[in-house]
């Protein structure tokens, strides 16, 4: 993203409109600081939970820019989660989403992601939070069966399986199972960001799916399956069949606003069923304090 964009993104931020020059100001803070004195930095985040940041990786610094970087997505997870619910985090990358759940708030979490450099960072902000105990880590992908596969290991948060018709001068070979090999019970809440592999995850997480436990699925939605041959057109039948229906969330009204198929004006699409369950846990849920913001 060139820096025009990116700034445009930063200022246009919902916890940022009011206060654009704030934004700005944590922006150069870091992009000066982090060059003066590289290396890794502790932000301390929501709840106080805690991230270490490293310069390049975006998925982290956005946070430091804007507080909640997902804001719609991310909020709804700490309005909805509670205290000993359990939490599923499918390409957790650095474990942004984890340590919201599992430190934020308090959840019991499962955790997955299948290239060792990002696994490791990914274990250092769960150590960092001392929510070890608390959430299950696989370095492993998820697929719809047992064996090894082809994953990319050098695009950051955009590591994926490699297609057949791709070519890749950093790939590896990984670990895959399937979701409902590894779990012992079905979580209230799960993000799945796997870059396009979204049906044969889905595939493998049948009985996960079919537990009406499950109330809530974080799903990204941005086209990459047709690097696999794969519509979107089927996760969206796949999902409704299970009695999951499609929204977004404005946080700051507490509203869940239904959608007609993929969310087009965010990355990630919400999928709900026990609407009532759900949105009573949303009414009920205390403010959450974020760049001065009330939520």
């Amino acid at each position: 993203m060139s820096l025009a964009n990116t700034l445009k993104c930063l200022v246009s931020h919902p916890l940022n409109k009011s206060n654009k020059l704030a934004a700005l100001i944590r922006f150069l803070k870091w992009q000066v600081g982090s060059r003066l004195i590289p290396g890794e930095v502790i932000y301390q985040w929501v709840n106080n939970s805690k991230v270490v940041a490293r310069t390049g990786e975006t998925g982290i610094t956005g946070n430091i820019y804007c507080g909640l970087l997902e804001f719609p997505d991310m909020s709804f997870l700490l309005h909805v989660l509670r205290e000993d619910d359990l939490f599923v985090d499918v390409g957790a990358n650095v474990g942004s989403y984890t340590v919201l759940a599992c430190s934020a708030i308090g959840a019991r979490g499962y955790c997955f992601e299948p290239v060792p450099s990002t696994y490791a960072r990914l274990m250092t902000n769960i150590r960092l939070n001392n929510i070890g105990e608390r959430v299950v880590s696989l370095n492993i992908a998820l697929g719809n069966s047992r064996g090894e596969i082809n994953f990319s290991s050098d695009q950051n948060c955009m590591n994926h399986v490699i297609a057949d018709n791709e070519t890749t001068k950093n790939g590896i070979i990984v670990g895959v199972s399937t979701l409902d090999d590894e779990l012992k019970s079905a979580p209230f809440l799960m993000k799945i960001d796997v870059e396009g592999y979204e049906a044969p995850m889905l595939e493998g997480a049948d009985n996960t799916l079919r537990n009406k436990e499950l109330c809530c699925v974080i799903m990204e939605l941005n086209g990459s399956g047709k690097r696999y041959g794969y519509e979107e057109s089927k996760i969206l039948s796949m999902m409704i069949d299970y009695g999951f229906r499609t929204y977004s969330y404005n946080p700051f009204e507490r509203s869940l606003i239904n959608l007609e198929g993929k969310n087009f004006s965010e990355g990630n699409t919400l999928f709900i069923r026990n609407m009532d369950r759900v949105l009573g846990r949303l009414q009920n849920a205390p403010k959450i304090n974020v760049l001065g913001a009330s939520i």
